[in-house]
């Protein structure tokens, strides 16, 4: 990896997650340039003209190899694990957007690939730098020991969008469930560690829909802490982002962090196209969370949101040997415990989870 030059992404997709999570991320961070995108749509080829002047437009992945320095795969899910084997294959470190791959066993042998190969292979969990998540980290001393995490990710879209993550098959890899609760699981282990058991109800309540729209998993973690997640498409009223019950005392926070609308608004962490307020990621008093027990709590200040440091920790793993910014492994993990919801969610019956070993 060139050590005095700017490292040469090649971006694979230029669909929601490529164009307004991936692109401007690369483009804020200090030691990345990107050079080539990979998109067949003519209206996106030309926002990305208009938006990135000085990268490439590709038609295929395949002609990526010689044009970059690492591949980020941000195309739909079902090309994730073709497209980064190649990438693989090719000896190019990978950036891959959730979920991984559509298996644990798909996931485990990219993993097992990356490794013979010496190369990074990495997974986009960015809601690991929400300033909500990283806050509840903060709070841990004063919360105790956590004994229920409770976490939502619900919308009101009441008229499908369309598009392969609603009216896929399976083979898609679309639904809220691995869409969305590839971060909430992420989060959930994170938090609390391995998983033994898991409880899921999986459905698709819009007519028309064949991906499932509104989930709920319940997990029983090792520890014996459990985490109950919510992610749905069909919700009208929103419930609390999460509330954590610990030995000490509770914290209880409501609305999204803001880092997506401001990168949907065109903003971008170095400040370009940003207007006067707030820095970047973080929360008005307003919207801080509440910690403390039933008639004593307080407002605490929300940590700053930081989706930028993801891409720092790529440069610092391609630069200076550092590890990956989200071990791969974890995604392997995360995809057992997604498979093992899918499979409650059909049977109706909880299912016990393995030791998963990378």
């Amino acid at each position: 990896m060139p050590q005095e030059s700017e490292i040469r992404v090649g971006l694979a997709g230029y669909g929601t997650a490529g164009e307004f999570f991936h692109a401007p991320l690369i483009a804020a961070t200090p030691g990345l340039r990107l050079a080539a995108v990979v998109t067949g749509d003519p209206e996106r080829a030309a926002r990305v003209r208009r938006t990135h002047p000085g990268a490439d437009v590709l038609a295929s992945a395949d002609d990526l190899p010689g044009r970059c320095d690492v591949v980020v795969i941000a195309s739909p899910n079902r090309t994730h694990v073709p497209l980064a084997r190649a990438a693989l294959e090719a000896g190019l470190p990978v950036v891959v957007d959730k979920p991984l791959a559509g298996s644990a066993a798909q996931a485990r042998d990219l993993v097992r690939l990356a490794a013979e190969r010496g190369l990074m292979l990495t997974v986009f969990q960015n809601r690991r730098w929400d300033g909500d998540f990283l806050t509840i980290r903060r709070l841990l001393p004063e919360l105790g020991a956590i004994h229920r995490l409770e976490s939502r990710f619900e919308r009101w879209r009441p008229v499908p969008k369309g598009g392969w993550r609603e009216m896929g098959d399976a083979d898609e890899i679309g639904g809220v469930l691995y869409d969305l609760g590839s971060h909430l699981v992420d989060q959930a282990l994170q938090l609390l560690g391995p998983v033994s058991a898991v409880y899921a109800e999986a459905d698709a309540r819009r007519p028309g829909v064949r991906s499932d729209d509104d989930a709920f998993v319940a997990l029983t973690h090792v520890s014996g802490a459990r985490s109950h997640l919510w992610m749905s498409a069909v919700a009208g009223r929103l419930g609390p982002r999460f509330r954590v019950l610990g030995s000490r005392g509770a914290y209880v926070k409501s609305g999204l962090d803001p880092q997506e609308a401001c990168l949907r608004a065109g903003e971008r962490p170095d400040g370009t196209a940003r207007a006067d307020g707030p820095a970047w990621g973080v929360e008005p008093p307003d919207r801080w969370g509440e910690l403390g027990v039933e008639g004593d709590s307080r407002a605490v200040p929300t940590e700053p949101g930081a989706y930028q440091e993801f891409y720092a920790g790529v440069v610092a793993c391609l630069r200076d040997g550092a590890p990956p910014p989200v071990d791969p492994c974890d995604a392997v993990a995360s995809l057992a415990v997604l498979e093992a919801a899918r499979r409650s969610a059909e049977s109706g019956s909880t299912v016990a989870l393995p030791a998963v070993t990378s």
